[in-house]
């Protein structure tokens, strides 16, 4: 027997109510960061990959740091440790725009534009899932380093992990509207990618101190927004929770509403 409406004698609705316009984005951001984080999972051959040039650098830098500074080399590592997660996670993100040009030549990219899926969930699930293999590769890096003398804050590396995936959204974001931008040109994706990374790489003092650097470099180190979340890192790695940590946690929070602003717009516009 149908319930009625005491005054209009209607039936009542019995459908769930439709979701908000917040809980559908929500919504479509997990299934796309779902559907991107899946061929990792499925092949964390380009995670592992990924660890080869950082490992690299910390086994060729760390004894030429050693020597120049005169410092042990537990106390070089808990300074260059911290500079390599980064530049880890530099290196990973801001190549990921590489495949999106892979789906646009293959019209899987096309396939999902016509999808009811919003297009900034588009972007936003895509930059989300770079969280997840900046972090473990992360983690890998800190535990080759501790044998060798490296002791990290423990809270204080997760609260660095944070700040770094705040910033590693950011960074993939843009990475994904610059290859939105030059479509699929690859050699200007890899030209532009190049030229951006190591400068500001460099100014962030990842690989060698910027003690002493003449003024117009501290000023460029200081414009680089790479600059504070390294120093985060480093004073967060240490056990320190104080102004640099203040100051990496905004520039990462800058650095992901600035992508992810630049990179949704660029998915909109995309045909």
């Amino acid at each position: 027997m149908t319930a009625l409406d005491t005054h209009t004698d209607a039936p009542l609705r019995t459908t769930a109510p439709a979701p908000t316009r917040a809980t559908s984005t929500l919504l479509d951001v997990a299934l796309v960061f779902g559907r991107e984080l899946r061929p990792v999972v499925r092949d964390p051959f380009s995670v592992v990959f990924g660890l080869i040039q950082p490992l690299f650098f910390l086994g060729l830098f760390t004894p030429l740091l050693v020597a120049s500074s005169g410092q042990s080399a537990a106390a070089t590592l808990q300074w260059f440790v911290p500079g390599v997660i980064v530049m880890l996670a530099l290196f990973g993100t801001s190549t990921t725009g590489a495949n999106l040009q892979f789906e646009m030549q293959t019209g899987s990219h096309e396939r999902t534009l016509v999808s009811p899926l919003s297009r900034s969930s588009l972007m936003i699930g895509r930059a989300l899932k770079e969280i997840v293999p900046a972090i473990v590769q992360a983690v890998v890096i800190v535990a080759v380093a501790i044998p060798f003398g490296f002791r990290p804050d423990p809270a204080g590396l997760v609260v660095g992990l944070v700040i770094l995936a705040g910033f590693c959204v950011g960074l993939g974001a843009l990475s994904y509207a610059l290859a939105l931008a030059v479509k699929e040109n690859q050699w200007a994706f890899w030209g532009v990618q190049q030229t951006l990374l190591f400068p500001l790489m460099l100014l962030a003092g990842i690989l060698l101190p910027l003690t002493g650097a003449p003024g117009w470099l501290e000023v460029a180190s200081r414009l680089n927004p790479l600059t504070y979340v390294v120093d985060a890192e480093r004073a967060l790695l240490d056990g320190t929770f104080g102004a640099d940590a203040t100051q990496g946690a905004v520039a990462a929070v800058l650095m992901a509403a600035v992508g992810l602003f630049v990179g949704s717009r660029a998915m909109r516009a995309s045909a």
